[in-house]
This record gives C-alpha cells, structure tokens and sequence, in this order.
C-alpha cells in the first residue's frame, strides 16, 4: 500500500470517527437534517424523477428512443453529429434534469446503442437541473423576477458545451495528467470519424414485450431513485460537520451547505447567495456527483472526466455572472 493510500485511509477513518462523534452528541440536529433529505426527496424527486426513469426505462427496453426523436433528430444530427439514441439523451436529459442524463446515457451504453465515444460526450453536458426544478423551486426560492436570462445561460452554455466537445476532435489531444484514466480516445488523422459515432454499432438486444418492459422499468426506477434518496439523506447529514464552530461565517456555511446539497443549500441560504448559487447550479453539488457515479458505475464512464467538465461549465458561468454583474 502506497503512503498517499495510507494517508486517505487514515484520513476517511478520522472523519468518520468524527461525524459518529457528532451524530451522538447532537442526535436532535442529526434528526432534523436526516428528515430535511427524506422529505426533499420524498416531495421533489421522487414525483419530477420516478416517472420520467420509468418511462424512460420502457421506451429503451422496447427499442422506442429511435422513434421518439424522429422529429428533432435531424436538426440535432445536424448541429452535433449524434446518433438517434444519441439525440434521444440531449432531449431528456435536458428535460429531465439530474441525474436523467447521466442514467439514460449510462442504459444506453450499455445496452449498446450508443458508443463509448458519444456516450463519455454526451455524459458531460447533458445530466444539467431540470427546468421543471428550475422555475418550480429555484425561481421562487430567489425571487428571479426575470427568468429568461438565468435559463439561457444554465442551458445555453452546456448547449455550447456539448457542440464544442462534439465539433472540436482537437480537444481530445488535451493531456490530463491528474486523471488516472483516459477515458475519450486520442484523436487520429480522420476527426470525423471520432467526434461522429460510427455507423456500426454493437447489436442491440431485442425488444421487450411491453408488461416485461413496465416490470424491469419499475423495478430499475425504484431501485435508482431509492440510491438517489439515500444519497440526499447522507449529504444532508453532513452538514452537521461544522456545528461545534460557532463562528463560522453564517455565508461560508450556507456556500458549504449549497456545494454539499444543492437543494437543502438554496432552502438554507435564500437570497443571500443570489449569484454563487446560479452560478453553482450547473455544477449541482457533490449529492449530485456522486448520483452520477451511481447511475454510471456499471459502466466504464469515467466520473472523473465528468467532473472536469462540469468544472469547466461552472467556471464558463461564473464568467457569465461576472460580466453581467459589472454591467
């Protein structure tokens, strides 16, 4: 064992001790925080998500994506160069908001409809917050009288995002030496022929008959959105963590509380984060990372690239904020 994988594991046992340490000394606290994670997800995620993973579930069991985007696959195709499947995810995961992206990209992966090329560009702009979420809970929530510039940027830059990723095989040629893994292949002679998916493809399973395609789409939605329940419950009780400080700055503490959870985190600090908070919502928290790796873990998708790039479109935004802040 290396000395920083004894580091690490001395450091994760010693926050571990500690958070044991603080959920018994402020079992009240502890409570409370626990109950504020089942209820947001109880009240927020499972009505806006469980239909769309069921539905979605059925549509790519029963070979139906293809279909579905028969309209704007075109226009799509035309702007990004994906496959129909392809097309299929920018629309719901677009639509569907966290994580829908990441969990229909990683479905069809591994069913074999999309490349391992798309799939890793896909992944990285397409798992953003739902419009749904947006108008329903974050307008409200920070009194956004004019919502139509703060849309266009949450959505418009990872729009942007993805046509750069998709259209500019150059980028792949970036060296990123702290990832373990190199997820997208180098680019060779033929750009084309990486940054498009190719024409052949793996072969798809069959079609599910339509009661098999509701039972497995049920069982899968129930199962997701219950790992995505014990993620909200986890991330919400650590923020129990800086309790003991009483003088922490009350903004530093909401800033944390957003970067943890983003839901509790907005609930939390209201106005008062006005611009950080838009700006964080691209990136979505660290709940919603680690939401992400789970609907992708079965796969060879790599979590760390997706950070990257999620990164990178938080700090695209915060430019955005910026110039419009000193307009």
């Amino acid at each position: 064992m290396s000395q920083i994988d004894k580091f690490y594991r001395v450091l994760f046992t010693t926050l571990a001790l500690y958070l044991i340490v603080l959920l018994l000394r402020y079992p009240a606290l502890s409570l409370d925080y626990a109950s504020t994670g089942l209820n947001l997800w109880l009240t927020k995620m499972v009505p806006t998500l469980l239909p769309f993973m069921i539905l979605s579930g059925i549509m790519i069991r029963m070979n139906l994506t293809e279909g579905f985007v028969r309209l704007l696959h075109p226009l799509i195709h035309r702007i990004y160069g994906t496959s129909k499947n392809g097309s299929y995810t920018i629309v719901m995961g677009f639509l569907c908001g966290f994580p829908m992206g990441a969990r229909i990209t990683g479905e069809l992966y591994e069913d074999g409809k999309l490349s391992r090329n798309e799939s890793s560009r896909l992944l990285y702009f397409c798992n953003n917050i739902g419009p749904i979420y947006f108008l329903s809970y974050v307008v409200p929530v920070l009194a956004i009288d004019k919502p139509l510039v703060p849309l266009l940027i949450m959505y418009g830059i990872p729009l942007l995002y993805g046509f750069v990723l998709f259209r500019a095989p150059q980028l792949c040629r970036i060296p990123l030496p702290f990832f373990k893994h190199n997820t997208i292949s180098r680019c060779n002679n033929n750009a084309s022929a990486l940054c498009n998916p190719p024409a052949v493809r793996p072969s798809s399973p069959q079609s599910m008959p339509l009661l098999a395609a509701i039972d497995a789409s049920v069982l899968s939605g129930l199962l997701g959105i219950a790992k995505l329940g014990g993620y909200m419950i986890f991330f919400n009780l650590l923020n129990i963590a800086f309790v003991p400080f009483q003088h922490v700055n009350d903004t530093l503490l909401s800033l944390y509380q957003c970067l943890l959870e983003i839901t509790s985190g907005i609930d939390h600090a209201g106005q008062s984060l006005f611009y950080p908070i838009l700006i964080l919502l691209p990136f979505g928290g660290f709940s919603c990372i680690a939401q992400t790796y789970s609907m992708i873990r079965q796969t060879d998708l790599s979590i760390r690239r997706y950070i990257f790039h999620k990164v990178m479109q938080t700090a695209v935004t915060s430019l955005c904020y910026l110039w419009i802040y000193i307009l």
